[in-house]
């Protein structure tokens, strides 16, 4: 699972201080590229991993940093737990509890509670850029349990002003979301969408237990059910398994032969989530449509037409 990796990851640097991608790849039995991302994820979420440039360089983690579970700040242990996104191992479950019992007694239930307050989830609804600048006026009011105030924008809608109780903060691909109740009915809002954000002096109205895993399947089933799927076949190596599950879900996994190759059917809301999400996932890898044609051939148009707009002038002419 992807939360033990970036434990083990985070357990690597500790322990030899400096380490490059490709020890680190060997060690976990993975790809540089998804080490790269592993990194990525870690730095985002505060841990202050860094790259060291040149002969017998790295990545490394900031002099003094402590990775010591009996270290653990309320913050950073918040974090962890959020994080584990409810996973099913046994062993990834042994370790969540041990991180919660090293957690000194007066932070471990604000820890607990703050982290029923996070989801994280690899898949999204979709996926696209964001502005984050709301987030951490967001969390507060999530944290606290305090009613906020935002300017909400959709598209094609003029920009409305709603006061909202937060409930709790689903990360889901690369999209934030704010759950919360407002007038008394339970939304789904982009946390990219929001500006102005103002958290009152006023208690949140929310229950005391949250399952944010249980609202994010049911809105998520919802989404889904309001398009036509489409279901597309696709061979790749192994090593893109885990990235193309991140756009979209993935039906089954096949493996074709003994170098990795794998087969994948894969489900998107629709045709054109089906085309963009693929464009995305597979530019800069050897991934394979193989059923539907019309997938493929779309696929095509649009390599054609970046390669056309990037061509050279004497290739234009020619």
């Amino acid at each position: 699972m992807r939360a033990e990796r970036l434990i083990a990851v985070l357990m690597l640097l500790k322990k030899h201080g400096r380490m490059t991608a490709a020890a680190i790849a060997a060690e976990l039995g993975v790809s540089e590229r998804t080490v790269l991302r592993d990194i990525d994820s870690l730095s985002l979420s505060g841990v202050p991993v860094y790259a060291e440039r040149g002969r017998g360089g790295g990545f490394t983690l900031l002099p003094g940093y402590r990775t010591d579970l009996t270290g653990l700040t309320v913050d950073e242990a918040t974090s962890l737990l959020a994080g584990s996104g409810r996973m099913a191992t046994p062993a990834f479950a042994s370790a969540m509890r041990k991180v919660a019992a090293a957690v000194p007694d007066a932070y471990r239930d604000r820890a607990v509670r703050a982290a029923q307050r996070v989801l994280v989830r690899p898949e999204g609804f979709v996926r696209a850029p964001q502005e984050l600048d709301s987030l951490s006026q967001v969390a507060q009011a999530v944290f606290d349990g305090r009613r906020m105030r935002m300017t909400y924008r959709r598209p094609g809608v003029e920009p409305r002003e709603r006061v909202v109780d937060p409930i709790g903060l689903i990360v889901a691909g690369d999209t934030w979301y704010l759950v919360a109740n407002s007038r008394g009915a339970e939304r789904m809002y982009r946390v990219s969408r929001m500006s102005d954000v103002e958290v009152l002096d006023e208690r949140a109205d929310r229950s005391e237990d949250v399952d944010l895993d249980d609202i994010w399947q049911r809105r998520r089933s919802e989404f889904r059910a309001s398009f036509d799927a489409v279901d597309v076949v696709i061979d790749c190596a192994a090593d893109d398994v885990e990235n193309l599950g991140r756009h979209t879900s993935v039906l089954s996994v096949d493996v074709l032969d003994s170098e990795g190759g794998t087969r994948l059917s894969l489900r998107f809301e629709d045709r054109r989530h089906a085309v963009r999400a693929l464009w995305a996932a597979c530019y800069d890898s050897d991934c394979e449509v193989v059923d539907p044609a019309w997938v493929r051939d779309a696929l095509a148009a649009r390599a054609t037409a970046v390669a056309g707009r990037h061509a050279t002038p004497r290739e234009r002419r020619g």
